[in-house]
């Protein structure tokens, strides 16, 4: 096809966005670690470009939740995110009415991007993930 070439050049990123009449700031570029480290561009592509590497599995970034608690919110939130991949609202419900069954009433979930937070929660009760590249996950207990 015509995007052979792009697809498996590395500098995919700049003939896109001189192609598409795109500022540089604006491509992103997607690759597997097979073809990065084939390429050669771990981290960057040397032009200033940066890849993002889009991953599906939970990358926790923060939490006090003892190891089994962890381990079962993080297995949750993924079947969640999983079932309903296209209605984060949908997937926070879930979340938060399972924790409730498992661990104990007044927990709840934030399912989506781009979001900040700020909030009180009791101590090891709290959990914060990404899914499935830039979904992110917070699940946490406030009584």
């Amino acid at each position: 096809s015509d995007f052979t070439f792009v697809k498996n050049s590395r500098l995919a990123p700049a003939i896109l966005a001189r192609d598409l009449g795109l500022p540089d700031c604006s491509i992103i570029a997607s690759m597997t670690e097979e073809t990065q480290a084939a390429q050669g561009t771990e981290g960057g592509d040397g032009l200033g470009f940066y890849n993002r590497r889009l991953h599906n599995y939970p990358l926790v970034k923060y939490s006090d939740m003892n190891e089994e608690m962890r381990v079962e919110a993080m297995e949750l939130c993924v079947t969640a995110c999983e079932k309903f991949a296209n209605n984060n609202e949908a997937a926070a419900k879930m979340v938060k009415e399972t924790m409730d069954k498992k661990f104990g009433p007044a927990w709840h979930a934030v399912v989506g991007s781009g979001f900040g937070f700020e909030l009180a929660h009791d101590v090891k009760n709290i959990m914060y993930l990404f899914f499935g590249g830039n979904t992110a996950i917070c699940v946490w207990k406030c009584a």
